[in-house]
């Protein structure tokens, strides 16, 4: 496979560094992309470079995964209009082994040559002193070159300290080291690193290394102009604990029908006959959302599990379903999803001793939730056989008791179709 021509159709070249195709098609080629270990989980922003990688590695090349141990402690200027906090080792340590984790889902580390490897900068920067730096790497790279630089000019009228300022130079160190070390002859990375990565290229050239070359990803937008992996919640993360499978899943099926034919290119490993047969499927019944769905299983399925994908489907569909078969998928949703699902629905708390003396439906729904405004409303809400207690219609004898509980926690009350209320006991 042509690493740079299935990036090329998938949309996935911003800026290529003349001579970077050529170096591929001539021999097995290592190539790394840097990770931000500033955090105990990545993003989906991330997913870019780390599908980059896959496809690097489906080539035939070799992958490296850069995590910044060193440079996590200085902080990249680009991109961002304020310094950041700086993390201390131990922290930096725990970040390191969290993405780790996340990027052998992705990548194969035990495949012979082309295995990826993940290497960490803070093994070659934590005995080089600062004045060995200065004099054998510094003087290398004049300061005009440097101010230059996108990420630097943007920064010049608010001003930056040293820190970042050094931080191009740091990140070119690295890719001359690997480039020395592990004979790493392409950096890799979204379109925002290319001053950092061609000071790199520089770097080398000027040290006498071996060539070294470049490629950057677009940086991806939404359709409406909102920005990518964001949410109301903030970022949509890699971990589930901090984004459920489910909200992982609702992220991408979520997404309009000219996102979607982008992100199914970028996030998939579908071939481009499948992408193709599969937007002519979903252009004949664009309502069934068929490129959504697709997007959504594979990469759910790739970033958690099939089980997780599974009970994110039963949980979107939950709300559509009727009967019994409704009352049973409510019953199989895990608590932490079952929250998910209801985010934003009215709520209120009430005793669990209360619930388990047993609650007439008329309180529940007035006095004891204010669910509906009075005792008379509730009732004739009930004649109309408009209410239901977790998706099951119920009449004026209804007691609710702990048998209603689900997760031994919830009762979701509706009346009629989309009204939802939401009962958590303490």
């Amino acid at each position: 496979m042509n690493f740079i021509e299935e990036i090329r159709w998938r949309g996935m070249i911003h800026d290529v560094m003349p001579g970077t195709e050529e170096q591929f098609a001539k021999e097995i080629t290592s190539a790394y992309i840097g990770f931000d270990p500033t955090g105990d989980s990545l993003h989906i922003g991330s997913l870019v470079q780390i599908m980059i990688l896959v496809h690097l590695q489906k080539a035939g090349h070799k992958p490296f995964a850069l995590v910044g141990g060193a440079t996590g402690m200085v902080g990249d200027p680009s991109g961002k209009s304020a310094e950041r906090n700086l993390l201390d080792e131990e922290t930096l340590n725990y970040n390191v082994g969290c993405i780790k984790k996340q990027l052998e889902q992705f990548l194969d580390f035990d495949c012979g040559s082309n295995s990826a490897e993940l290497v960490n900068n803070y093994d070659w920067f934590k005995e080089f002193k600062f004045l060995d730096f200065i004099r054998d790497v510094g003087k290398h790279i004049s300061i005009n070159y440097m101010l230059a630089k996108d990420s630097v000019k943007s920064r010049l009228e608010t001003g930056m300290s040293f820190t970042e300022f050094s931080y191009q130079l740091v990140q070119g160190y690295d890719f001359y080291w690997l480039n020395q070390h592990k004979n790493c002859k392409v950096q890799l990375g979204g379109s925002d690193q290319w001053g950092n990565i061609v000071t790199g290229t520089e770097l080398i050239r000027r040290l006498g290394g071996e060539e070294a070359f470049a490629c950057t990803t677009p940086l991806i937008k939404k359709a409406d102009g909102s920005k990518f992996g964001k949410t109301e919640g903030g970022n949509v993360w890699l971990d589930k604990t901090k984004t459920s499978p489910y909200k992982f899943y609702q992220y991408w099926i979520n997404a309009s029908d000219e996102d979607a034919a982008n992100y199914i290119k970028i996030f998939t490993l579908k071939s481009k006959e499948e992408i193709k047969a599969l937007e002519a499927e979903h252009k004949k019944e664009p309502h069934l959302r068929i490129l959504q769905k697709s997007l959504a299983e594979d990469i759910t399925i790739r970033v958690h599990s099939q089980e997780d994908l599974d009970a994110a489907i039963n949980a979107s569909e939950v709300l559509f379903k009727k009967g019994v078969e409704a009352v049973e998928a409510l019953k199989r949703l895990p608590s932490n999803i079952f929250e998910d699902v209801f985010e934003g629905v009215p709520q209120t708390e009430v005793e669990l001793s209360e619930i388990e003396n047993g609650i007439n439906i008329v309180d529940a729904l007035a006095t004891k939730t204010n669910f509906l405004s009075s005792n008379g409303e509730a009732r004739r809400a009930l004649k109309e056989n408009s209410i239901s207690v977790n998706k099951d219609k119920v009449g004026e004898d209804k007691i609710i008791n702990k048998d209603d509980l689900i997760s031994g926690k919830y009762i979701l009350l509706q009346r009629g179709k989309k009204n939802y209320f939401l009962v958590k006991t303490i």
